[in-house]
């Protein structure tokens, strides 16, 4: 049986920004699954949807979590910007097998915008 990675996007993306990981993974044998966050799913051109505004990560992680626990083991799980932060919280609940963090957000609390990141840039 092939790995299974769940790649999940961050705040202003959907699925579709993984597509080429996909490809490239899929290419190595593993499985991937692309879920798209609650109310992401629209044009990114269009007015958001207004229940975007009152969605919480703890809402997305429990999303992600019923279809994490649907899988045949525990998965990698792959997350970019929120999606990362989202990551480690599904990684803190023991249900991934490894996480691969690509630019994590920050949680509330932490700020990562200092003067030498500025500086850097």
């Amino acid at each position: 049986m092939a790995e299974t990675i769940v790649m999940i996007h961050g705040m202003w993306g959907s699925g579709w920004y993984w597509e080429n990981f996909k490809g490239f993974f899929e290419s190595k044998g593993y499985r991937c699954v692309i879920p798209t966050l609650r109310f992401h799913d629209m044009d990114p051109k269009a007015v958001p949807d207004p229940r975007l505004g009152t969605t919480s990560l703890l809402d997305y992680a429990e999303d992600l979590e019923k279809l994490i626990r649907e899988l045949d083991g525990k998965p990698i799980i792959m997350g970019h910007y929120m999606g990362g932060l989202l990551a480690q919280i599904l990684g803190s609940r023991e249900l991934a097998q490894t996480l691969v963090l690509l630019t994590p957000a920050s949680p509330r609390g932490i700020v990562a915008l200092k003067p030498s990141v500025i500086k850097s840039f």
